[in-house]
């Protein structure tokens, strides 16, 4: 995949915002370290796909990982190239694939921005929004691990630790390693650029657990699911829906409780 960059500049990930410091006695100036939220459009070909809120950071990884995500392509080899450039107001992201590859995600077009807390908004059919997950299998993480992923995920995020806003998805190996880590104000957004990061290593998903800072809901199992992860370990519960989605995927969740962890078998 040959990659272009046009950008002339990098946009700061947490800018500085001045405010005022409220402590119920006397109020003193103060800075925050903010969380940067930019409108990127994602090209297939030249033609408009959608356009993301997020995070302007592992740009490259992101749009990799949105193709494989949404069903773009299968695989980073049928990705011929991908540009990075700037856009009024915001980014752009330009992929070029397989004209028939382009055709048969038409459905999956998003007809407004997808917000930085939506990951299927916009999408034109209801059969587009749910469509049935590939089946994933591997081995599943024992309790050490999951605690050992857990216990590893807040120190982790660099970004958040600045910012205090965005979530993260991470790859962990099967002791609870945390490998790779990805960050975005969008938490599925931050799934599509761990999904972009490991296409682009050659790892296989299939081989440890994705851990999020987020809630399980429906479009992170999808989007767990094309990555082929067995197991979805996440700090907050699922929804019912993407339990249903787990179920037909054959993919374990695993929540975090007060003193343990809870697991929903496949």
């Amino acid at each position: 995949m040959e990659i272009r960059r046009t950008l002339t500049q990098e946009l700061e990930v947490s800018p500085e915002a001045a405010g005022r410091l409220l402590n119920g006695q006397a109020e003193k100036p103060a800075v925050w370290q903010v969380a940067e939220e930019t409108p990127v459009a994602v090209l297939l070909n030249g033609q408009n796909f959608a356009v993301m809120m997020m995070t302007p950071a592992d740009l490259e990884d992101f749009a990799v990982g949105f193709a494989i995500t949404e069903g773009i392509v299968r695989s980073l080899d049928e990705i011929e190239s991908l540009r990075v450039g700037e856009a009024a107001d915001g980014l752009l992201l330009n992929l070029v694939i397989d004209p028939a590859r382009e055709q048969a995600v038409q459905d999956r077009r998003r007809t407004f921005a997808g917000r930085a807390g939506c990951g299927i908004c916009g999408a034109q059919t209801i059969a587009a929004a749910l469509p049935r997950p590939p089946k994933v299998k591997g081995l599943l993480p024992d309790l050490m691990a999951l605690q050992a992923g857990y216990s590893a995920l807040g120190p982790a995020q660099s970004m958040n630790l600045a910012n205090h806003t965005t979530h993260a998805a991470a790859f962990c190996g099967l002791d609870g390693t945390i490998e790779t880590i990805r960050e975005d104000i969008g938490r599925h957004n931050a799934l599509d650029k761990l999904a972009g990061a490991l296409a682009r290593a050659g790892r296989n998903a299939s081989g440890g657990f994705a851990l999020l800072s987020s809630r399980v809901s429906v479009e992170m199992v999808q989007k767990a699911a094309m990555i082929g992860t067995p197991s979805l370990a996440a700090i907050s519960a699922p929804s019912a829906l993407a339990l249903r989605t787990a179920v037909q995927a054959g993919m374990t969740v695993y929540a975090r409780t007060p003193d343990s962890v809870m697991e929903f078998p496949a």
